[in-house]
């Protein structure tokens, strides 16, 4: 059981291992937005943002719904955003410190 709860693990920390993902979670973080929408916060084409949701969400990393023409995506779990948060607490932490060990060298 373990060892496949390591292997899935992996592949969604694979999956999130992209910083344009990582955004795309970030601009989810608040609810839910259109392909439009996040293709305006990231700007980048279409294209590509619908290949990044396509792949976070066969992974399940997050959900789809239809609504008329649109599609909305959110994230499927609110602690894939904490995960993702403390990620980004643990590396603000590490640079803090080696910035502190920089400015000490330089004293």
């Amino acid at each position: 059981m373990d060892k496949t709860i390591f292997e899935l693990q992996a592949e969604v920390c694979k999956t999130i291992a992209s910083p344009k993902r990582l955004e795309i979670i970030h601009a989810l973080k608040n609810g839910e937005k259109t392909v439009t929408d996040l293709v305006s916060i990231l700007g980048v084409p279409k294209a590509n943002v619908s290949q990044h949701l396509a792949v976070m969400r066969h992974k399940g990393v997050l959900k789809a719904r239809r609504e008329g023409v649109n599609i909305y995506y959110s994230i499927s779990n609110p602690k894939v955003i904490k995960a993702c948060m403390l990620m980004k607490e643990v590396l603000t932490e590490q640079m803090r410190e080696r910035n502190k060990l920089i400015k000490k060298a330089k004293v």
